[in-house]
């Protein structure tokens, strides 16, 4: 009766997550959405507005191995309750913004930090409740981004169009703190088992890694180098979808329904690819994932219509979507629970540093070239390259005796 307790409980912890990287990364993509308004409205550059995004990756980098240590160390709750406090700091103070240096501070910086804070430490915490279908808790998790655009998105467009930017931002900000502190409040430590072990040292190996090893092995840089190609690769052709499709000559709101419809799949994609990893394994669908979504990458180059851009939308969000969560599930076969937060938490911030580029590059490009088409190409290289790194991941875990042999 307490095992079914502590099991049904942990779904509601899973809820919880999937709630908090939904409002988390959905309040910073949105800038997606915010760009075009927000460019023409105070006459600064695409690239200059992008420039926040580029910042929100960068800080959510380093924030996400800092979280993810601290999570580690003082529990779950206090992490997140702060990234929420800080997420509505940040949207409420981008929103009053009078210069493109303060509005890269604050959407930049603040959001960025908070963001950092939700989606190692809920992953972590989720797959140490969940003692069955693990690759499923940190998959829907991590289907809280594949929301996103299906509600964040075009909460803000709709509020961009009935009012203006400044607004639709504000309401955003009061909306965040509203939803994520009383979700704060749901989140528990793991259950202790009758012995005194936790679900998520319950399954531990005789020897486990320490954080200092598992850090200077190749299986993490390897883990490490493919998850910054791959988000090197999408980040930019998600961020400029919206834009992308205007240029074509789709009608706003119509182009955040493009958008949408990425998310929606994305959220799919990220059940569909963890269930098969459940059944083949997370590195072989990975590496099929990266190629699909490089190749979805290169399509760009050739869609113009609408039907076009849904068909595509729809793929690509599979692709990219479903890659995500299948990152955490190999930390944790290589590396144990123990050390999951911190060690996922570096993983992240090598992802963030890999979606930075994106959002500038695209704007920059845009602003020297007058469309998107270098932005395409060269995603697609970079999404090659990280199909390459992730064959190079090994296929079995190896333990840290092996450390030595491993670096030579």
């Amino acid at each position: 009766m307490t095992k079914v307790s502590r099991f049904d409980y942990g779904w509601v912890v899973v809820g919880a997550g999937a709630l908090m990287t939904c409002v988390g990364f959905g309040s910073m993509l949105s800038l997606a959405v915010f760009l075009q308004p927000i460019s023409e409205a105070m006459g600064w550059s695409r690239a200059g507005v992008s420039a926040a995004a580029t910042l929100d990756f960068l800080f959510m980098g380093f924030a996400a191995f800092f979280w993810g240590a601290l999570s580690d160390r003082v529990g779950t709750r206090i992490v997140v309750l702060a990234g929420s406090v800080i997420l509505g700091l940040g949207l409420v103070g981008a929103s009053r913004a009078q210069s493109l240096w303060q509005f890269q501070l604050l959407f930049g910086g603040l959001i960025g930090i908070a963001a950092g804070s939700f989606y190692a430490p809920m992953v972590a915490l989720a797959s140490a409740w969940i003692e069955k279908h693990r690759s499923l808790a940190v998959a829907l998790v991590s289907a809280g981004m594949g929301v996103a655009p299906l509600t964040v998105a075009p909460s803000a467009s709709f509020l961009i169009t009935t009012y203006d930017w400044r607004t639709a931002m504000l309401v955003i900000g009061i909306a965040a703190w509203a939803l994520l502190i009383p979700a704060c409040f749901l989140v528990r430590p793991a259950p202790q088992r009758a012995d005194g072990a936790t679900t998520a040292t319950a399954d531990m190996p005789a020897t486990e890694w320490t954080v200092a090893q598992a850090l200077r092995t190749p299986q993490f840089a390897a883990l490490a180098g493919a998850h910054f190609a791959c988000c090197a690769a999408h980040s930019g052709p998600i961020f400029h979808m919206v834009s992308y499709a205007m240029v074509c000559g789709i009608a706003p709101l119509t182009a955040v329904s493009v958008y949408s419809l990425a998310g929606f799949s994305g959220l799919g994609g990220r059940l569909l690819l963890g269930a098969m990893a459940d059944r083949l394994g997370a590195k072989p669908v990975l590496v099929g994932g990266l190629f699909v979504q490089a190749l979805c990458i290169a399509t760009y180059l050739a869609v113009a219509g609408l039907g076009e851009f849904y068909a595509l939308s729809v793929v690509f969000g599979l692709a990219y979507g479903g890659v995500m969560p299948l990152y955490a599930v190999l930390v944790r076969e290589f590396f144990g629970a123990r050390i999951m937060g911190t060690v996922f938490g570096a993983v992240s911030a090598f992802a963030s540093l890999g979606m930075a580029l994106g959002p500038w590059a695209g704007g920059y490009i845009y602003d020297t070239f007058h469309g998107y088409t270098w932005l395409h190409a060269g995603s697609f290289a970079i999404g090659l390259a990280a199909v390459a790194v992730a064959l190079s991941f090994p296929s079995k875990r190896h333990q840290p005796l092996d450390l030595s042999r491993a670096i030579a």
